[in-house]
């Protein structure tokens, strides 16, 4: 993971959005460690209309302000499943996906394995120690026997192991496949375009391996709480992330620790880009939960990433939908 220095950029407006109809029934979890997930709107309710709601103001005020002390730049975009309310601050502007990817990348994985490669989540990986990547604490003790997909997929998204992610990312048909998958989504604006460690390398002009706050978002939104996925993978997926061991400083700790919180982040740490996108359940995991995604990037030379930040930014965006 890397940190960039990006120039100044303006503060674009926030926007509150409202669906033009009620979210479907969730699904019942499969799976023990996984919560329900609520089904994938209508056409009709993809319709967005436009409205004020209370509290906006301030949301855009306290956004503005903490970016300024951050001394960076901060993305961000929630969506609340039960009422379809969205918050947006520069939700459309690219931010390096980082290893936010691997999240993305498993969902890949868990849909080919069920529509056309039965068998992909058992089948057994093998990698050498030419393939090593730095950060890889699960698979540097597997090079003699390897792990299974489903196994990388665990060790990609709760410990964030490099390795792990590219050995995924070959299951998928590479950096492009991941970019195919997300137009699958509807998402015209994600990308993939290189591999584990390069793809950290950002430039502000760079559009490889970049996506915006609310395309990821929706994403997300998608795979772990829509119909993008077999509820069957859907609850798999949502375990891997309820099960991260990465984001306990990020979005995690920005909101009540009663709420059930599934994470994925991403890290910089040469630029101070530090990201996180998770679905949350506040009520119990049955309830419709909310998609928070947090970017940011640091302006100033050898700015470290700053956790507190994004937790910050979670606490705002959960109080701007009425959940705090």
């Amino acid at each position: 993971m890397r940190n960039l220095r990006c120039p100044a950029l303006r503060v674009t407006a926030l926007t509150v959005s409202l669906l033009a109809g009620a979210a479907l029934a969730a699904a019942p979890a499969t799976a023990a460690t996984a919560p329900a997930a609520q089904a994938a709107p209508s056409a009709e309710a993809a319709q967005i209309k436009q409205v004020r709601l209370p509290g906006e103001a301030q949301v855009k005020k306290e956004l503005r302000a903490l970016e300024a002390s951050f001394d960076g730049r901060i993305g961000a975009y929630a969506i609340d499943t039960a009422s379809g309310r969205t918050l947006a601050y520069r939700s459309g502007e690219r931010f390096p996906l980082l290893s936010t990817f691997k999240a993305m990348a498993c969902a890949a994985a868990l849909h080919r394995a069920r529509t056309s490669e039965a068998g992909l989540m058992d089948k057994v990986v093998k990698w050498t120690t030419a393939d090593l990547k730095p950060n890889s604490p699960t698979t540097e003790k597997h090079v003699k026997d390897g792990l299974t997909v489903a196994e990388l997929c665990q060790a990609a998204i709760t410990l964030s192991d490099n390795t792990a992610g590219n050995m995924v990312l070959k299951q998928i048909g590479g950096p492009a496949g991941l970019t195919r998958y997300f137009r699958t989504l509807k998402d015209p604006v994600s990308r993939l375009d290189r591999w584990e460690t390069e793809l950290n390398d950002w430039t502000p002009k760079d559009r490889r391996d970049t996506t915006t706050p609310a395309a990821i978002a929706r994403d997300l939104r998608a795979v772990t709480a829509g119909g993008a996925l077999n509820p069957k993978d859907r609850a798999r997926l949502n375990g891997w992330l309820i099960a991260t061991e990465t984001g306990g400083a990020r979005i995690r700790a920005g909101l009540p620790k009663t709420w059930t919180v599934g994470d994925k982040t991403g890290t910089n740490t040469e630029i101070g880009a530090g990201n996180d996108i998770a679905v949350v359940w506040p009520a119990g995991r049955k309830a419709a939960p909310i998609i928070l995604a947090v970017y940011t990037n640091r302006e100033s030379a050898g700015a470290v990433t700053n956790d507190a930040a994004i937790a910050r930014a979670a606490t705002i965006l959960a109080r701007g939908l009425g959940r705090l």
